[in-house]
């Protein structure tokens, strides 16, 4: 077993403890950094003037209006910016522009004495445009071939001759959409400056690194100049990796041509017409069978809508092909993507990152084939899983492919699934109205960043005289609990209890060069280098301990703030003892700490390489109800067994896989974006740009039965006391409610009806893939119908 995943006797980590601030989150005592404005005299507030087209030239920008509004005390514009005019870590994303790209985009912002003389002076602002022709879905884009950023291409295999081979080759074209972040908190930052030009920064972000950075170049700063602290986020689920950057560059400036605070808080309306959601996809594919059901080949082009800059489409694009296998061994695969341009929002990181895009295709296809194949579709994902001895497409290994099958096999277990598909298939016959359906669906998913040297961590640990122990690390709390992973993980190093342990909030001038909270990689890399600052502590009380208990170093023991020899009879000392002689002694009770993740390395280019520290695994049962009028439908059940390794932080999984589930849920049968692709006035405006115009899952959408375990006997070596990540993977589970659906579609036709199914799979979808199956089409062998249905390409 590896020093990093040993874990010690009695350890605080494995423990299920409630969120560190749980409490003050349920009692509305938690602050959240647009709090703070209350606390910060003198602060301005900064509004938007937002352009009413897609895509458009500024011609000319009058400010002088907004200075006859009450309370307007300044109007922010490009000749304000003593640096870069650009947000965009791809360089392509001007803070100030003057070519509109999507509809909503600022054009300057206004600061106020209060949010409504900012709001009244940027409505007074004077703003001329020329209109310019837009591209607003995907199939324009491609049509116009409106391409930006890198093109990889994903090649194992001979496809060619294994399709030409195979006994079934089916073809289809599958678009499916986005999705809205809708995190409780919206995009917010407040920014100051000290006497001596120190720019502090407060923001909702999930990389305070790259926000320093961008707030620095925006302002012609040495990063040494700028602090970005980040004290909680209400949530960010990828939203707040790269977008919160411009925001905190707009207050940043504001406050340093001001002198004064400046606040900027974006209203809901605002927050999802100006900020990026999770890319929606075009696809399209070939996929071939033997006549036992094994895929041979896979054949597909996938396309990003990137929106109207680069953002972080590029490695989203690139992870979608490195999971669109999903849990799957297929011998032959070529894979191209590309990234659409469109006039709308930059989209950007999502829970899952291009992983859910990729995997869904594959997902899709199968349902749809399985039908045709003559084979269920439970026993057809089953018959194609990963074994030990494969590789991924990119080259990498499969280690403990054996979870996939564990997984899968407790699930079928203790869900029931065979019994409870008996007493479906007589439902559906007894009920011409209603139908129902029960799928499962594996997920293996990658854990790392794809870009290696993003994988890294630092630390900062103090212990003071008294025994109490603070701890600073680079990854951000937006309430996925990796904070109380963190509390945990240090009480265990030191062996003190938790409640001698705090954690401050993320500072870029406590922790430097950090990377994202993201990737699912937070309690990875944090806690392994939090881990390395504990240990170089507990070294130096060790030397200490030794000489107090007459024995080697090596001897001692830490556990519940008592430090103690290996034997009874050498005695102990308490940890608060120890420290205040360790401190009397000069010993050096603070330490900074590191990890790199090693044994990974990614050839962009070719698309090859070990990318991933290992792989998380899950697999879900979902049993559904539809209604054959309507197309409504009810989730009845849903059964998990999900891979976190040996859990640092029980209650928290358990938690992160049921929201990651119900997020994936909302995204693949709910939440439904549209922006305006007519030829009219408002053509590029988002429609959906509220709660009452974007549905998101409820508590009526929660499965009435609900159960979720965690994988036992799951170690993972080399990885912080054994764990996994959790973050990401559980939201691929929702892939089973997808699935259920379509199988429940499917039984109001005859007997291997094939369903094409919209994503999302909204209850009107649904209806019209009801109505597909009440009178099926067939296609002659070998041609295409012009939708997304599977066709049997010359009747091999």
């Amino acid at each position: 077993m590896s020093h990093l995943s040993e874990r010690p006797e009695n350890p605080v980590v494995g423990i299920p403890l409630p969120h560190e601030s749980a409490a003050l989150h349920v009692t509305g005592e938690a602050l959240y950094t647009d709090d703070l404005v209350g606390r910060t005299a003198g602060a301005l507030h900064a509004w938007p003037v937002q352009a009413p087209h897609a895509h458009a030239l500024v011609t000319g920008l009058r400010p002088e209006p907004a200075y006859d509004v009450p309370g307007v005390v300044r109007v922010l514009t490009a000749a304000d910016v003593p640096g870069v005019n650009d947000a965009g870590v791809k360089h392509d994303e001007p803070l100030f522009p003057t070519e509109v790209m999507f509809h909503g985009h600022a054009v300057c912002w206004v600061l106020g004495e209060t949010q409504e003389a900012a709001r009244l002076g940027a409505a007074a602002v004077e703003v001329d445009y020329e209109p310019l022709p837009s591209l607003v879905t995907v199939p324009e884009a491609i049509a116009a071939e409106s391409f930006q950023g890198a093109r990889p291409h994903l090649e194992r295999g001979d496809v060619t001759g294994a399709l030409d081979d195979a006994a079934h080759v089916f073809e289809g074209e599958f678009e499916f959409a986005g999705q809205e972040h809708f995190y409780l908190e919206t995009h917010v930052s407040l920014a100051l400056v000290d006497e001596g030009g120190q720019v502090l920064v407060h923001s909702s972000t999930q990389h305070p690194s790259e926000t320093q950075e961008i707030v620095a170049h925006v302002l012609g700063l040495p990063s040494h100049a700028v602090t970005v602290q980040c004290l909680r986020m209400g949530g960010a689920f990828g939203g707040k990796e790269m977008q919160p950057h411009g925001y905190a560059a707009i207050a940043a400036l504001g406050a340093t041509l001001t002198g004064r605070p400046v606040r900027l808080r974006l209203n809901r309306t605002q927050d999802m017409t100006m900020s990026g959601k999770r890319h929606g996809f075009h696809s399209t594919w070939r996929v071939g069978f033997d006549a036992d059901g094994l895929l041979v080949a896979l054949e597909a082009t996938l396309t990003a809508d990137g929106g109207w800059s680069l953002d972080l489409s590029e490695p989203v694009l690139a992870r979608a092909l490195c999971h669109i296998d999903n849990a799957y061994w297929v011998p032959n695969v070529r894979v191209d993507g590309r990234i659409a341009r469109t006039h709308k929002t930059s989209q950007t990181a999502f829970r899952g990152f291009g992983g859910p895009q990729g995997m869904l295709v594959m997902e899709d296809l199968l349902g749809r084939c399985a039908p045709l194949l003559g084979i269920d579709p439970i026993e057809l994902r089953r018959r194609n899983f990963y074994r030990s001895h494969n590789t991924t497409p990119y080259g990498q290994p499969v280690r403990h492919a054996d979870r996939l099958e564990a997984c899968w096999d407790q699930v079928a277990e203790s869900g029931e699934v065979a019994r409870r598909r008996t007493e479906i298939a007589e439902f559906n016959r007894q009920n011409p109205h209603s139908k129902r359906g029960l799928a499962m669906t594996p997920v293996k998913f990658g854990i790392s960043f794809n870009l290696t040297a993003f994988n890294q961590a630092g630390a900062l640990v103090h212990v003071y005289k008294d025994g109490s122990v603070l701890i600073n690390h680079g990854g951000t709390e937006m309430g996925q609990g990796l904070h109380t992973k963190m509390l945990q993980v240090a009480a265990t190093t030191l062996g003190v209890p938790l409640e001698r342990v705090r954690l401050a909030p993320t500072r870029t001038d406590k922790v430097p060069n950090t990377s994202a909270t993201a990737a699912s990689s937070g309690a990875d890399l944090n806690g392994a280098a939090i881990k390395n600052a504990c240990e170089q502590i507990r070294e130096r009380l060790a030397q200490v301990a030794g000489g107090r208990l007459g024995i080697s170093p090596n001897d001692v023991r830490f556990e519940a703030g008592t430090v103690r020899g290996i034997s009874v009879a050498s005695g102990s000392i308490g940890w608060d003892e120890l420290v205040n002689t360790a401190y009397h002694q000069r010993v050096q009770l603070w330490a900074a700490g590191f990890y790199r993740t090693e044994g990974l390395h990614w050839d962009a280019a070719s698309m090859r390489g070990e990318p991933f520290k290992y792989f998380a695994y899950g697999v879900a049962a979902a049993e559904v109800e539809v209604s054959g009028f309507t197309g409504a439908y009810t989730l009845r059940r849903v059964d998990i067994v999900h891979d976190v390794g040996d859990s640092l932080s029980p209650l928290i999984d358990i938690g992160q896989i049921e929201g990651g589930f119900v997020q994936g849920a909302g995204w693949l049968t709910l939440e439904d974006l549209r922006w305006d692709a007519s030829d009219g006035p408002n053509r590029g405006r988002l429609a959906t740009q509220a709660a009452s115009t974007y549905k998101l899952p409820s508590f009526s959408e929660m499965p009435e039965v609900f159960r979720v375990t965690l994988l036992e006997k799951a170690h993972e070596e080399g990885a912080v006391y054994g764990s996994k990540a959790v973050g990401e993977p559980p939201l691929m589970l929702a892939f089973s409610v997808r699935e259920a659906l379509r199988e429940a579609a499917a039984a109001f036709g005859p007997a291997g009806t094939s369903v094409e199914l919209a994503s999302p799979a909204t209850p009107e979808a649904v209806f019209w893939a009801i109505e597909r199956a009440r009178t099926p089409a067939t296609p002659e062998p070998g041609t295409d119908t012009g939708t997304a249905e599977p066709v049997l390409a010359g009747g091999r």
